[in-house]
């Protein structure tokens, strides 16, 4: 995980020099360098590795990989915000999966999601409702979105809508990397009556080309750590509530 970190902002990283990072043989390294390129997340090079998120959004599998810490412990402190017998809008991503296993344990969910894990995970559960939008799945995030996605979630009107982002510009702008996913975010924040934005501090800095809606739009934001200033103050103003998780959450 932490190799998975360094390639965020890395494109080729040596054997030697990961050896000499973490105080171990070049041995154990390459063994850990074969997990990663087996799991997807990069790829071999003469010498080392090289990511293969720089491009684009890494595969649904791989972001798992990253920032999992963060990632459950913003899931934790988000279901202790939702109570039993709730409606709950989920959108695409991995942190929205966490988020759903945290919300295991509650009763009586209604669950209305476009996320094809979630859905698995969900509808496992009896005591769960559950809708889920039709469409094309888009092969490696393992989600489905498009016209029929946007209808879908207008045709609720749940209490929460929970999604992520792809990255969130300086000026507050929220970006993701698909025209699609950002008519399907903004479905969601339509037709609900609280919206939680649950990201991990990565988003802060992370890339994505195509914008739609700004953080000061949403009734919540969830984070392991705090924004950067001129979000936070962005927020303060606007009166969205910013939501700091913690291990502690994980662990209760």
């Amino acid at each position: 995980m932490a190799i998975a970190e360094m390639l965020r902002s890395r494109d080729f990283i040596s054997v030697e020099e990961l050896a000499a990072h973490f105080a171990v043989a070049t041995q154990t390294i390459r063994r850990d360098l074969v997990a990663l390129c087996d799991q997807g997340v990069a790829r071999r090079r003469h010498g080392g590795i090289e990511s293969l998120a720089r491009s684009g959004n890494l595969t649904f599998r791989d972001r798992r990989v990253l920032n999992r810490e963060a990632k459950q412990s913003i899931a934790a402190t988000v279901a202790s915000q939702v109570g039993d017998g709730e409606s709950i809008s989920l959108g695409i991503g991995t942190t929205t999966q966490f988020v759903a296993e945290a919300l295991l344990s509650h009763r009586q969910l209604k669950i209305v999601t476009n996320n094809l894990p979630i859905a698995l995970m969900v509808g496992q559960n009896s005591d769960f409702s559950l809708a889920i939008a039709g469409g094309t799945v888009r092969g490696g995030d393992l989600d489905v979105c498009g016209s029929t996605v946007d209808a879908f979630f207008a045709s609720y009107k749940v209490d929460i809508a929970i999604f992520g982002v792809g990255g969130i510009d300086e000026d507050g702008s929220l970006l993701d990397f698909s025209e699609e996913e950002v008519r399907a975010r903004e479905a969601m924040l339509r037709s609900c009556r609280k919206s939680y934005l649950v990201l991990d501090s990565s988003k802060f800095t992370r890339p994505a080309h195509v914008h739609g809606g700004r953080i000061d739009q949403v009734t919540a934001v969830f984070c392991e750590t705090e924004p950067p200033k001129a979000i936070r103050q962005m927020l303060d103003q606007s009166g969205v509530e910013f939501v700091k998780s913690s291990e502690a959450a994980v662990r209760s």
